[in-house]
């Protein structure tokens, strides 16, 4: 257990144990109480620390990585610049396939840890040999002393946030917690965490967040993978054109669909009404919850935690971007452009 003004050996120490943060505006038109897990107070500013360093320790206990070998993995960003950093600490090199989806702010953040990149085209078939999955398993077969995280397809993705994730939110809500809302990406966040607080209280209820475009929330449903529900969409880290087998999907009651572009004013909004700066997946969280309350769906006793999984810098060229939201058709008679707000003194 970490202690406050505690000299630590080097980043590592720093992962885990985020706060719990009461939000008060944003939420404050819905019955209940609002809290956000804040994971970019994790030393690599998102959740995928936590899987980062469990991963990586589970396999040097194991024998599976030894000094001098190559850590590979897919990733959107934020797992890449995760075990990077871990890489770093650790002495292991560090290649990442990631989706051409991905800022280019996350791009450049990954190169700069020391990452060798592999940019890969996102709206292509997870079978397709140029999709970032492939791409990882190539590169994988083809080098000697490699390790694949394979993180969507990882026990132990669901196993760090069981361990973490789940333990902190129990005893910082004092066992209170009624609902817990996470979006769903490789779906280990939302599993280990919903694994381990159904165990403390099967009646909390957990709400997964998926994107239109994503095959997960109908998966979810029929335990069928259906093709036509997959399209283009914006949002990073969150849904899926296949299934991982990280999500536990019997321990999520239920999927909640959002949009790219409320996802992107939400997120701008809770920068502005919570003095938060967050992610595009945090604003998706936030979107699906208000859309729950407009089904009235929380009552008055409510204690709802929303995970916010990573920090609003790594999408200054996309949901922070006026330019990119005017390009992507998100300023409109409801949503003014807000690049207005900045006068240029000649």
């Amino acid at each position: 257990m970490k202690q406050q003004n505690k000299v630590f050996d080097n980043v590592l120490d720093l992962v885990g144990n985020t706060p719990l943060v009461k939000l008060n505006r944003i939420t404050s038109k819905l019955k209940g109480k609002f809290y956000a897990k804040v994971e970019s107070f994790n030393p690599g500013q998102s959740s995928k620390d936590r899987i980062a360093l469990y991963i990586i320790e589970q396999a040097e206990k194991q024998g599976i990585l030894k000094p001098g070998d190559t850590i590979i993995e897919t990733t959107s960003g934020n797992t890449g610049f995760s075990l990077a950093m871990v890489s770093i600490i650790k002495g292991y090199d560090c290649i990442l396939a990631v989706s051409s989806k991905s800022s280019a702010d996350k791009i450049d953040m990954l190169k700069t840890m020391g990452a060798k990149v592999y940019v890969c085209p996102a709206h292509v078939s997870a079978d397709d040999p140029r999709s970032y999955y492939q791409v990882a398993k190539r590169l994988h077969d083809e080098m000697k002393g490699s390790v694949y995280i394979n993180q969507y397809f990882n026990q132990l993705n669901i196993d760090a946030h069981y361990a973490s994730t789940g333990p902190e939110i129990w005893e910082q809500t004092e066992g209170k917690i009624t609902h817990l809302v996470a979006c769903s990406g490789t779906g280990g966040t939302i599993s280990g965490t919903a694994k381990y607080l159904k165990e403390q209280n099967p009646n909390i209820q957990v709400i997964g967040v998926d994107a239109f475009g994503s095959v997960i929330k109908k998966y979810h449903e029929t335990r069928e993978f259906d093709e036509k529900e997959i399209y283009p969409y914006r949002i990073e880290g969150l849904g899926k054109n296949l299934i991982p087998t990280a999500t536990d999907f019997d321990t999520i009651d239920e999927f909640v669909k959002v949009n790219d572009e409320d996802s992107a004013h939400t997120a701008r909004e809770i920068a502005k009404t919570e003095g938060m700066f967050v992610g595009y997946t945090s604003g998706a969280a936030i979107q699906a919850i208000k859309q729950l309350g407009e089904e009235k769906r929380f009552k008055k006793d409510d204690l709802v935690v929303v995970i916010f999984p990573d920090h609003g810098s790594r999408y200054m060229s996309k949901v922070y971007s006026d330019k990119w939201m005017n390009d992507q058709g998100f300023f409109d008679s409801i949503h003014e452009e807000a690049s207005q707000s900045i006068q240029y003194i000649k």
